[in-house]
């Protein structure tokens, strides 16, 4: 009998006969413990079920459960034995569409005349239970795509005819478990014993590939672990997430609001959200002009030939709002601010003394995003960049990107984010530009990461369509990463816009253009804020820093005095006079996340003092109100965090 040789990486080789299990090379190559964790190998960077015979010489990699890919696998499979209690409880009144892994778990599509409600998660989480404990086998099968095509005709189900369909492939692979048969590549754990720590979340509606005109579906969320202590673990701090969801704290400290009667995705934002909106664009600009840019300000729309020349039209129209005709002109709502900036520099002619050029803006932008997707100020329609770009020559390149760096990760730290992970993005299959600069600008990218010691993950495919790009992915207090930050080199944009600047040799040269934006957009931004500090802002960003209140109306006009000289003095001070119980107006302070309640009694008054209190609940010492002045200018000068 033929055999093949198979080994672990660094392993010893191995022969076995052709065509053995994965599982069965695995209980000579791995012991007992690892054996026991391991739900698939990967194989020539491939994942194999255990169930797959090997063909040929390989080198295997156990995946443990526990690792991500495992615990994607598990995921999957989670899925699926969800889909097939569906199809026991509900029968044929119920279509399955697709069902895949996500991050931190897994969902499940379903047509149902009647959506599903989360009332019917524990009889769907009890048939799920009965099914684990069957030890149902996942059991992968390949067949000719015209097979498949007529399996699921006879079986009424319409998304997998659909999908299969539009398949290049001559041939699919199929995976059963019990009576479900579903379209799928796979891998999958070997059976369903392995589904033992599960929970159903939550319900949604969503349209049949994401499209509007389509099938609303009923979309199940769930997730899966390895052990009961991850999922407790999990479902903590899910709840920790609710609690610190900005649409909630949005609402209770008036700090935005979205209004059906105005749009969806845009938003209104109240006068406490306005001032920390101020706080920070504040604070950006002065950091800004501290590190050598200029401040813009461009309009919202321009005429429809400046997108078509700048390729928008072409790589990003499905995202741009439809034109509208001013004087028999059409015009267009901005999606980017870079035509803008490079109609500025356009207007006069420059030289290589006067690079780099830096010009900033908070540049107002809008871009059409489905209703489904839109999540308060997370995805929104119409938004602020935190945008900047910087002309140079090819030997400033470098030395600029060093700078862009240094001040992003200085902006984020001040606002808290020390932990984060970078990513170098590559060409995108559509592109413009030639192979030359591609390489040049995503080379400047990489060397600029290296030299600073910056450890990144490669992202191929991700770029956009005029450049590579570094995206800085910030990390909450939760773990959870935002995407945030942006550097992009562009050759192609000089180019189109025939952009020039006299040389040291006085020939006329194209400069390189770099894009950028560091908080992303200042409404996805604030809404990580709100999220990372559950609404309790250091002192410097807090809308209202302190509230002055009196034990009794005795001390109301003296209250009122000194309202009005820390407010003089640039402290963002309320007041509650009321007459109201003491703990009362404290609770209503604390709730709004003030971070100090000055307290007035007849001793402070007669003392000319506050008592102040702190929204953890600490006493200082009683102080003048000009000691209490110097306290908040020390704090917020550490940008205390």
């Amino acid at each position: 009998m033929a055999e093949i040789s198979v080994s672990l990486q660094d392993g010893e080789n191995k022969s076995f006969p052709l065509g053995t299990a994965v599982a069965d090379v695995l209980k000579d190559l791995v012991s007992g413990k690892q054996r026991k964790q391991t739900v698939a190998v990967k194989c020539d960077g491939r994942l194999l079920d255990l169930s797959t015979p090997l063909a040929m010489d390989a080198v295997i990699e156990p995946v443990s459960v526990h690792s991500e890919a495992g615990l994607e696998i598990l995921r999957h499979s989670t899925a699926h034995i969800m889909a097939l209690a569906v199809k026991e409880l509900f029968g044929d009144q119920v279509k399955v569409a697709i069902g895949p892994a996500i991050e931190d778990g897994f969902y499940y599509d379903f047509d149902r005349e009647k959506p599903f409600s989360s009332e019917e998660f524990e009889q769907i989480e009890a048939k799920m239970a009965e099914l684990a404990n069957a030890r149902l086998p996942f059991v992968r099968q390949e067949m000719p795509k015209e097979e498949a095509i007529r399996f699921f005709e006879q079986h009424g189900e319409i998304y997998k005819l659909e999908l299969l369909r539009e398949m290049e492939a001559e041939t699919v692979s199929l995976y059963t478990h019990g009576g479900f048969v579903d379209l799928c590549r796979g891998p999958h754990v070997p059976d369903s014993s392995w589904i033992k720590v599960f929970k159903l979340l939550r319900v949604a509606g969503s349209y049949w590939r994401g499209d509007e005109k389509r099938q609303m579906l009923t979309r199940i969320y769930g997730t899966a672990f390895a052990d009961k202590k991850e999922l407790q673990q999990y479902l903590a701090r899910l709840e920790e997430a609710r609690k610190r969801d900005h649409r909630k704290l949005g609402k209770q400290l008036g700090l935005f609001t979205i209004q059906d009667q105005i749009g969806p995705g845009l938003i209104l934002w109240q006068p406490r959200g306005a001032l920390l909106r101020r706080l920070i664009e504040d604070y950006w600009k002065d950091e800004h002009y501290r590190n050598g840019y200029q401040l813009l300000y461009t309009p919202h729309i321009a005429r429809q030939d400046l997108w078509k020349t700048s390729g928008h039209l072409d790589f990003y129209g499905e995202n741009m709002y439809s034109a509208m005709e001013i004087d028999e002109v059409m015009y267009q709502l901005k999606p980017m601010n870079c035509p803008f900036h490079i109609g500025v520099y356009n207007a006069d002619k420059h030289s290589y003394r006067e690079f780099p050029i830096r010009w900033c803006e908070l540049g107002t932008v809008y871009r059409y995003e489905r209703t489904g997707a839109l999540h308060g100020l997370m995805r929104v329609r119409g938004f602020t960049q935190d945008d900047a770009h910087i002309f140079c020559r090819p030997d400033q390149l470098e030395e600029e990107i060093f700078n862009i760096i240094d001040l992003n990760l200085h902006i984020l730290k001040t606002f808290g984010f020390d932990q984060y992970d970078v990513y170098l993005s590559t060409r995108p299959e559509k592109y413009v530009g030639s192979d030359e600069h591609w390489q040049l600008s995503t080379q400047a990218l990489k060397q600029a990461l290296e030299k600073k010691g910056l450890a990144y993950q490669l992202d191929p495919g991700e770029g956009v369509f005029y450049g590579p790009k570094i995206d800085i992915k910030i990390k909450d207090q939760l773990g959870r990463s935002w995407q945030c930050s942006t550097i992009q080199v562009d050759f192609n944009l000089p180019e189109r816009f025939q952009m020039n600047y006299t040389g040291v040799d006085g020939a006329e040269h194209q400069p390189i253009m770099i894009h950028r934006a560091l908080m992303g957009s200042l409404e996805r931004f604030i809404g990580v804020l709100i999220e990372h500090y559950a609404g309790a802002f250091p002192l410097w960003l807090a809308p209202e820093q302190a509230r002055i209140m009196n034990i009794t109306d005795d001390q109301g006009e003296y209250c009122e005095q000194v309202h009005a000289r820390l407010r003089a003095m640039g402290v963002r001070i309320d007041k509650d006079v009321r007459n109201e119980k003491l703990n009362y107006k404290i609770r209503e302070a604390q709730l709004m996340k003030v971070p100090y309640m000055l307290i007035v009694g007849e001793r402070e008054k007669q003392e000319g003092t506050v008592t102040v209190r702190k929204r953890d609940g600490e006493n200082l010492p009683a102080m003048t109100p000009e000691a209490f002045v110097d306290l908040v200018i020390e704090e917020c000068g550490r940008r205390h965090v």
